[in-house]
Order: C-alpha cells, then sequence, then structure tokens
C-alpha cells in the first residue's frame, strides 16, 4: 500500500543515502517535487540547508551560467560533521573548481578523451569487454553481475589508460567503494566516524608515489600527463595532481560499473527491450544512452548563488546552495515522453546524467564505448538470463547504483 508523501518528506529523501536504495519510493518523492515544489528548501538534521532544484529545465538554467552558479565551496552534498573535519584539507579536483582554474586543469587530460583518442583506445575496450564476458562465461552459469563483472571491466579500462599497474587494481576498486560508498554499511571504512580523509589519504600516499616515478621516468600514459603538467609556467600543485588522479581513477570507472550493472538489469525488468536489442544491434549506441538516464549514477551536485538571484519563482540569497537532482531531472515529464519507460531506442534523449557545460563529464565519450562495447559482445552470446535473487543499490548521496545483481544465464562459446 502506497503512503501518501508529503513535499517536506519528499525533500528529505535527497539527505538520506537509504533513499537511493528503493528507486520507487525515490521517484515518487522526485515526481511530488518537480510537480508541487521544484526549487524546494530542505532543511535536513545534520546537513546546512539547501535547495532541492529538480526540473530538468532549472537544472540546465543553473549549469549553463557558471558565473553565478559556483562549484565551491560546495560541490556534494555532505554531512555538516564533515564538512567541519575536512575543513583544514581542500580537495581540489575538477569537481570543486570553477573557471578559470577549471577550464585549464581541466585541459591537462582533456585529449585523452577526445575523439582520436577514443578510436585509438577502441579495440583495447572491446578485447576487455570479450575477456569479461569469457569470465561470465567461465562462472558456470551464474554471478553476482555487479560484483564479478560490471566494476572490474571499466577498472581495467581507466587504471590501463592511467597506465597503473594491474596488481594495483584491487586497492584502487577497494578505496573507490570506500569512498563513494561510505554511507554504506557494507562498504564504508569505519561507520559511525567521518572516514572521508582517511580514504583520501590512503588515495594520496599512493598517488605520491605514482607521481614520483612518472616524474622521474615519463611513459606514455596519462598518469604521466598528470604528473608532468604545467599551469603558467608551474607544475601543478601536490593537492591538485592527486586530487586529479583521483577523480580520474574513481568516478572514471565507478559511473560506468553503475550503468552497465543498471543497463543489465532494467534489460531484465523488460524483456521485450532486450528482445529488441538482440535483434537489432544497431541500436546499442541509444541503448548505452537509455541506460545511463535509467540509473543516474551521479546522483546530485550542488552550486552555491555568487549574488542573489531567482530561479524558478524562489528568491535564492549570496551564499545559499542548490542540489541538483539528476535522476529527477532525467525522468522529467516535460522533457522525456514515457519517462518511467526503458526504451533502447529513445531519440532524442536529452538526459543530464553526464552534466553540462563546463562541467560536462570528461569522460562521457569513454563511458558509451565502454557499454556499447560490453553489451555488443554480451549479447550475441546470450541464450538465457534471469534474476537468481535481489538486486541490491548501495546507499549513497552522491555517486552509485546496483553493488548486486545475482543473475543465471547461458552463453554461447
Amino acid at each position: 500500500m502506497t503512503t501518501t508523501m508529503t513535499i517536506e518528506e519528499a525533500g528529505l529523501l535527497l539527505a538520506d543515502p537509504l533513499s537511493y536504495t528503493d528507486e520507487e519510493r525515490l521517484h515518487r518523492g522526485l515526481a511530488l517535487l518537480r510537480r508541487e515544489a521544484p526549487v524546494h528548501l530542505v532543511t535536513a538534521p545534520g546537513y546546512r540547508p539547501f535547495y532541492a532544484v529538480t526540473r530538468h529545465a532549472d537544472i540546465m538554467e543553473v549549469e549553463r551560467d557558471g558565473a553565478l552558479w559556483l562549484s565551491e565551496p560546495r560541490p556534494a552534498l555532505a554531512p555538516l560533521a564533515s564538512e567541519r573535519a575536512n575543513a583544514g584539507f581542500r580537495v581540489r579536483t575538477l569537481v570543486n573548481m570553477d573557471d578559470p582554474d577549471h577550464r585549464v586543469v581541466r585541459a591537462i587530460g582533456a585529449d585523452w578523451f577526445r575523439p582520436r583518442a577514443m578510436r585509438m583506445l577502441e579495440a583495447r575496450v572491446r578485447e576487455l569487454a570479450r575477456e569479461h564476458v569469457d569470465r561470465m562465461a567461465s562462472l558456470g552459469g551464474e554471478c553476482d553481475f555487479a560484483a564479478d563483472i560490471a566494476v572490474h571491466y571499466p577498472l581495467y579500462v581507466i587504471l590501463s589508460l592511467l597506465g597503473m599497474p594491474e596488481s594495483d587494481f584491487p586497492k584502487m576498486l577497494q578505496l573507490t567503494r570506500e569512498l563513494f560508498g561510505a554511507q554504506d554499511e557494507e562498504f564504508g571504512r569505519d561507520a559511525g566516524k567521518d572516514q572521508r580523509m582517511s580514504v583520501l589519504m590512503d588515495f594520496f600516499a599512493y598517488f605520491q608515489e605514482l607521481t614520483a616515478a612518472r616524474r622521474a621516468d615519463p611513459t606514455d600514459d596519462l598518469a604521466s600527463a598528470i604528473a608532468n603538467a604545467v599551469v603558467d609556467g608551474q607544475p601543478l600543485n601536490d593537492v591538485e595532481t592527486m586530487s586529479y588522479y583521483v577523480i580520474v581513477a574513481t568516478a572514471g570507472h565507478d559511473t560506468t560499473s553503475s550503468t552497465i550493472a543498471g543497463g543489465l538489469q532494467a534489460l531484465l525488468a523488460n524483456p521485450g527491450e532486450l528482445a529488441r536489442l538482440r535483434d537489432d544491434p544497431a541500436l546499442l549506441p541509444t541503448a548505452a544512452d537509455e541506460m545511463i538516464r535509467w540509473v543516474t549514477p551521479v546522483k546530485e551536485f550542488m552550486r552555491t548563488a555568487s549574488a542573489g538571484t531567482v530561479l524558478g519563482g524562489v528568491p535564492i540569497a549570496k551564499g545559499e546552495s542548490v542540489l541538483l537532482s539528476y535522476p529527477s531531472a532525467n525522468r522529467d515529464e516535460e522533457v522525456f515522453t514515457d519517462p518511467f519507460r526503458f526504451d533502447v531506442g529513445r531519440d532524442p534523449n536529452r538526459h543530464l546524467a553526464f552534466g553540462f557545460g563546463a562541467h560536462y563529464c570528461l569522460g562521457a565519450a569513454l563511458a558509451k564505448m565502454e557499454t556499447r562495447a560490453l553489451f555488443a559482445e554480451l549479447l550475441p552470446r546470450l541464450e538465457s538470463v534471469e534474476l537468481a535473487g535481489v538486486p541490491e543499490w548501495t546507499a549513497t548521496t552522491f555517486v552509485g547504483g546496483l553493488k548486486h545483481l545475482p543473475v543465471r544465464y547461458r552463453l554461447r562459446g
């Protein structure tokens, strides 16, 4: 039985990590906010107040104006205790930066994700896709697709691009889970304490060694490009260098693994779309975009007003923050026809899962290519597939998706 939800309760969902483990309830609340209070002040216990922005058009208005709406000092939602604990240690990833710094630092890695670089990487991505479907075949007809396949495939891609040794991949996976899954009982490092700092320090210790090695002996990989980057005649400082590694190594695979796992789950829940895609592989590009819209691995970013303004008819004072709810934008009835239908042929697909404007995801083309390649390899070999248990989602308010997807299947070859 569905209970009535108030606007206040719907707003509080955005500050509750468990909301993202119950998609039906989450989307019911987001639909209410879009309809009744698309720019809504949320006062959640343990958090500084923020305005929840849930309509596609309003999020686009914010994303288009990087001078008015700043990433610093509050790029993502965090408990007040965590903000205070980390006040003396400012991470400087691309997520945190505004122009002109953002534009200059982003350029350091941009060439590695341009179309020419993607064409050069495509053969390796296809090879890794084949290896991981082969691994799926070797598991005897039953596996946890999220944990056994989806997390490892994009991890291999991005860490190979960085030039990191395969022996270090498990460490990167563990640290990524601890960083993005800090609010999840299974993945959190130390329940009840602020753990973000300790995880970041472990990342930084690892990447300090990598930086020293690449500066002493540069190689042809993204890690060397970051380690030896020069801005205005000066190398990046230690915090900016380590932060660059962290954002590439973590977001570069975790979001894609969520898309791949969530994409298969969506196909299982919509067997007609699975059959449609198997019968017409030419739909893979639109199917990949639909999987990304459907999953929306990045749940939110925040922006802070640099001056007083009005958004969606609501006055926002200088210094006040807004939370951009991407799952809500990607189900906006004003933008998407039948938004709660998973449609592998959806076109156009104006989803905001990669953001928009200056902060549009640097690795968007790579994520799409990886998703297409994995399903291009899997679907022709898939004789049958079904759920073998209950899917489980990561508890988070920032980045995440399915953490467990037990499936039973038969594969050819």
